[in-house]
């Protein structure tokens, strides 16, 4: 019993912080139609950022990290206004071959500002410290990555189906020119929807740090897992991407209690067998 619950919880977290960096990647891939496997490269932008403002400026980590946070979401916005937007129309192929370039790049600037060595980010005392949950204690930084979680399901939920912006953003992915034509500022709807999926990104890429450790190869390293889970959950579901991300997260961790020696294969099993029964994600509806 002891130890289902130490996967459930274990693997909860880290379905989590899958679930914080892939969220912004589904909504581009499925709302935007545009393929960015750039983007976990925002998601080490953010933490690097973090790691130097937390550690080397001395900013309390309840500062340094919105800061890193927005700076991301800037970044992402100045690339997308910059470059990225040109790439709308073309091909996917364009797409990738850009975004995947763009990551190298992303790879050979962090291994020149700050090295190959692995970035910490110092966590407060408040979350250092260990909470007793009666069949486990675990550090409160774990709670804080569920409870943000939670927080990034509701709000991202709320901006697409509440909003006007929500409005805007299905009414330009439907017809740019039409939703153009009724006043909606389509170029701004497209920057802001990116931006933000950017420093979500950058947001896991933090709480995860001590999970998915940031190194100069983080976007590659963990490029995959990320699509996995848009994938497994379904392009532009954010309550699929939150399904996908828990259950291969709970796998992975099951994987590394019960099975170590094998690595990720469960993993990318549970992977396949979850696209050949629902291939076009979990939560969206079968295509006739």
């Amino acid at each position: 019993m002891t130890l289902l619950t130490n996967i459930l919880i274990d693997g909860i977290a880290y379905g989590m912080v899958l679930f914080i960096i892939s969220v912004g990647l589904s909504v581009t891939l499925g709302l935007m139609r545009f393929v960015n496997l750039a983007h976990g490269a925002f998601a080490m932008t953010g933490g690097y950022i973090a790691a130097w403002l937390v550690r080397e400026q001395g900013l309390s980590y309840a500062v340094g990290v919105p800061l890193a946070v927005l700076a991301t979401g800037v970044l992402s916005a100045a690339l997308e206004v910059l470059v990225l937007r040109r790439l709308y129309r073309r091909s996917e192929l364009h797409q990738v071959l850009f975004t995947i370039g763009l990551t190298f790049l992303f790879v050979a600037t962090a291994n020149l500002l700050v090295g190959p060595e692995v970035q910490l980010i110092p966590l407060p005392d408040a979350l250092s410290a260990t909470i007793d949950l009666g069949v486990r204690s675990l550090p409160a930084h774990r709670l804080l990555v569920v409870a943000c979680g939670l927080l990034v399901l509701l709000a991202s939920y709320g901006v697409l189906n509440r909003t006007r912006f929500g409005i805007w953003l299905r009414a330009t992915v439907d017809n740019a020119s039409a939703a153009a034509a009724l006043g909606i500022p389509v170029q701004l709807v497209y920057v802001l929807t990116f931006s933000v999926g950017a420093a979500l990104a950058g947001l896991g890429g933090i709480l995860g740090a001590e999970l998915m450790p940031l190194e100069p190869y983080y976007p590659l390293k963990y490029l995959v897992l990320v699509l996995v889970v848009v994938a497994v959950g379904g392009m532009g579901s954010i309550a699929g991407s939150l399904a996908a991300a828990l259950a291969l997260g709970i796998i992975e961790t099951a994987s590394k209690y019960l099975a170590s020696d094998w690595g990720s294969l469960f993993f990318f099993l549970a992977m396949a067998l979850l696209l050949a029964w629902r291939p076009h994600g979990l939560l969206v509806p079968r295509k006739v």
